[in-house]
């Protein structure tokens, strides 16, 4: 008698709670249609800034709230699952109260914020910056990811993932967190520490080979298998495409960025490099290459005009709000009710991609006979972050139906896990080499 109590409660509540939200919301707003997008936009926003906020004061990572707030307003989240009618998540929906509706028009502002987030990385390397990252970042940041990608891949493959699986989430766990280190590395006054630019350096080389990876596993995904023939011609064309940009690019681009500019009116630069932006990533995506890198390479040309600080300036806004709905909708899909089934496997692979990102980096570094001290720093300060390109990668997989759907939870709890632990291994590489210095004294 108790649990039929209970279940006509629950009933009670769900019809309760629905009616009283669509009578308030029709009161509010009339004419919009309440089960579309702009009412999602509007929760995205509101619970988008009370979390984001929350995790600003704790001191952690922007990404990781927009994760959060994202799993709080998502449909698979358990917090809602009660509110919702027998049937499960994909049954009737309440309108807009902690639901996202409109799945599909949310990916396609979430594929825009990629877009604009590897533009605006982009503006900050310009040509002259990634000629001078020096031999010795190239070299570390190679070894570090490259060696991290394949052990993980190994170790994803004797688990039991599939060859897609393995192949996309030890692509994903093999590059360090741009947002995150920097963040880190500007909170604790180490920025510009000579430690601290070598992994700068470190970090540019693995943004560009992310993106070169994200073309190359779409490219792969298509074909199904590793292809000697498909890997060399997607390294040709992306060849073609980057050697064509620093040449042709770099004398066409940039002087006519800077003609719009002497318009001197900020609307019609903006939307001059939002074209050359939008129509890059097309022309990438025409010769087979991942929009990313046609956005990334875009970014690189405005960075050769003598307007880039101001194109910057203008597009950071949009590109942040674009980049908030794209993490956002990214952990409102995410299906954290099974989370607890993945929690072995994401402590798994946390383990083996930190070892081996902190083994790496340090063969790297004694290749390149780095100092000790310098060494262990950016061995510890590389070794755990999981981020933005972790996500996208994964993403990118999910979107043309290549990898299972339950990558994208275990990629969400592997950032937010490597995020929190990110402080204290670096805490703890100055603890070790404070001491390894006594020692010598």
């Amino acid at each position: 008698m108790e649990y039929i109590s209970l279940q006509l409660d629950s009933s009670g509540i769900h019809s309760s709670l629905n009616n009283t939200v669509h009578t308030l919301i029709e009161q509010i707003t009339p004419e919009l249609p309440h089960t579309s997008f702009v009412t999602d936009l509007a929760f995205i926003m509101i619970i988008g800034a009370v979390v984001t906020l929350a995790f600003f004061k704790i001191k952690q990572p922007l990404i990781i709230g927009y994760l959060f707030a994202g799993m709080l307003l998502g449909p698979l989240s358990p917090i809602w699952s009660w509110l919702l009618p027998d049937g499960g998540p994909s049954a009737q929906i309440i309108d807009g109260v902690g639901i996202l509706s409109d799945i599909s028009a949310l990916n396609l502002f979430a594929e825009i914020g990629v877009i604009l987030l590897l533009f605006v990385i982009g503006i900050e390397f310009p040509y002259a910056k990634i000629k001078s990252i020096g031999r010795e970042a190239v070299g570390i940041g190679s070894v570090g990811l490259f060696l991290t990608m394949g052990v993980v891949y190994y170790a994803a493959s004797i688990i039991g993932l599939e060859f897609m699986d393995a192949l996309f989430i030890a692509a994903a766990l093999s590059v360090s967190s741009t947002a995150i280190i920097v963040k880190l590395l500007e909170e604790m006054g180490r920025i510009n520490k000579e430690s601290s630019i070598l992994i700068l350096g470190i970090l540019i080389v693995e943004d560009i080979i992310a993106v070169i990876l994200i073309s190359s596993l779409q490219s792969i995904a298509l074909v199904g298998t590793v292809s000697i023939e498909s890997v060399i011609v997607i390294v040709l064309v992306a060849t073609g495409l980057i050697v064509g940009t620093f040449t042709v690019g770099t004398r066409v681009i940039p002087p006519l960025i800077d003609r719009i500019a002497a318009a001197e009116h900020r609307e019609i630069l903006l939307l001059g490099v939002l074209g050359l932006c939008f129509g890059y990533a097309l022309f990438a995506n025409i010769v087979g290459l991942s929009v990313a890198i046609g956005a990334f390479l875009a970014g690189v040309l405005v960075a050769e005009s003598k307007s880039a600080e101001v194109a910057k300036l203008l597009s950071s806004p949009i590109k942040d709000m674009f980049v908030a709905i794209f993490f956002i909708s990214v952990g409102a899909l995410m299906d954290v009710s099974e989370l607890e089934n993945y929690i072995p496997l994401a402590i798994a692979l946390i383990a083996v991609s930190v070892g081996m990102k902190f083994g790496g980096n340090m063969l790297g570094n004694i290749i390149f006979r780095q100092k000790r001290g310098k060494a262990l720093r950016s061995g510890f300060t590389l070794a755990a972050p999981r981020g933005e390109f972790s996500i996208v990668i994964v993403k990118v997989g999910i979107d043309i139906g290549a990898v299972s759907s339950f990558l994208f939870p275990l990629i969400g709890i592997i950032s937010i896990i490597t995020a929190f632990i990110s402080p204290l291994l670096i805490k703890s590489g100055d603890k070790i080499i404070s001491k390894l210095e006594e020692k010598n004294v």
